[in-house]
This record gives structure tokens, sequence and C-alpha cells, in this order.
């Protein structure tokens, strides 16, 4: 069964553009299209698609209030965001509001068609910027949350000497994990806690987009992580300047 999708965009040109990509797809069916959010609510309660790739700005109800409408009408629908804004201010909502993936409009046609693919397949897609944001808002509501708690703790807290030590013991294991790197690996998850695509890192560092990847690679075997998203929000809580 090809993947079923509804384009939401109140600009002509960019559905038509993206129904004549996503229509070269063997494996996907553009099924409807809407100009606003509300017009996306009544199609996907009528057509029912797998996944609805939608922009944020949007007349009469905009990306976020669609997605969590959609979210409580039709739960079973994935969501993507195809935007021009990897701000705060619209990464974040646009996340609690239940998509599961948040894309920029610069994105490759190949990147998108797989993006659209691992979503319904239900993995979770955020273009390097989108993560960047959420890691910063992550690390900063964890760091809040350790200074509310040190406050409460300060009366019941283990002697000053032992402090110092279990502070020094985390720092000592800390920064044997970052050594395990090597320079251009740290240099690489540096760039990658910026929020820095592949391709972005390769022309800063001036290497390939392929030797990028190894060292990504190379980096998430050695720390035991999963993802760049995990490198990233690992990276801040640990506090590594690269």
């Amino acid at each position: 069964m090809p993947i079923r999708i509804l384009l939401a965009d109140d600009h002509a040109m960019v559905r038509r553009g993206l129904h004549v990509f996503l229509s070269t797809q063997s494996d996907m069916v553009v099924v409807g299209e809407a100009s606003d959010g509300q017009e996306a609510l009544q199609q996907a309660a009528e057509l029912e698609p797998d996944v609805v790739l939608m922009d944020l700005h949007m007349p009469v109800l905009d990306g976020i209030e669609t997605a969590r409408q959609l979210r409580v009408l039709t739960p079973s629908i994935r969501i993507i965001v195809l935007t021009s804004f990897s701000d705060q201010d619209h990464v974040v909502p646009a996340v609690r509001a239940g998509v599961k993936g948040y894309l920029l409009k610069d994105i490759e046609p190949e990147d998108l068609a797989v993006a659209i693919r691992n979503v319904h397949a239900g993995q979770v897609e955020l273009h390097p910027a989108a993560a960047g944001q959420l890691m910063h808002v992550m690390a900063s509501a964890e760091l809040s949350m350790n200074e509310q708690q040190l406050s409460l703790k300060q009366t019941e807290q283990q002697p000053v000497q032992e402090q110092r030590q279990d502070k020094d013991k985390e720092a000592q294991a800390s920064a044997q994990e970052l050594d395990t790197l090597t320079r251009r690996e740290r240099e690489v998850l540096g760039l990658i806690a910026q929020g820095l695509s592949n391709k972005e890192i390769a022309a800063q560092l001036v290497i390939t987009e392929k030797t990028v990847k190894t060292h990504v690679s190379h980096l998430l075997d050695k720390l035991g992580l999963s993802d760049r998203t995990q490198a990233a929000i690992y990276a801040v809580r640990k506090g590594w300047v690269v």
C-alpha cells in the first residue's frame, strides 16, 4: 500500500511542486491538497491520509493549531511540518502540538522522500537546526531544575569537601569520555551541538560530506549514542565546549 499524503500550504506553486515530485515516488500518492488549516482538517477527516505534509504559516488556521486538532481528531495521522522557520518560537510549539517531523524547505527532494517514509514508519525526523533548538530548551530546563533542587537541599548537602570530590570525579569522567574522541571528532560534535547539518559541517571544516558522516558514525560509537540529536543533547549536558 502506498503512503497516502495530504499537502497543506497556502502557496499553490509549493503544493504543485511537491505534488509533482511525490508523484514520482512509487510508494507514495498525494490524495489531496489544502490551502489553509481549516481545509486541511476537513480533508484529513474525509480522505484519511497516512501523512499530512504542511506549512506552519497558513490563513484561517495556522499549522500549529491544525496539528493540535489533528492529533485529537485523527491521532493515527503522522504530521510533518515543511517550513522556512527554524527558530525556537516555531519549533518548540510545533513539537508540543504533536508533529513527528520538522523539516525546512531547503531540503533535498530525495531527503524529503526518506523523511516521509521514516515518519510513516513511526520515526521522528528533525532538521538539525530544529533539533538544536529543542536541545537548548531541554538543557535550559534541566539547568533550572538542577538549580531548584540544589536550593531545596542546601541544608542537607554532604560536607563541602565531599561535594568537591564528587564534582572532581564527574569532571574527570567527562574529560576521559571527551579524550576518547579525536580532535576532528570533537570539532564535528561541537558543530552538531550548534545545529549544523552534515553539509554545513563539511563546508565549515573544508572536508567532504562523506568524511563528516564517517566522523559522526565514529563519535556515536565511542559515546554509545544512537543518533546526532542524542549526541548534541549529550554534549550540552556534559558542558563540553568544543
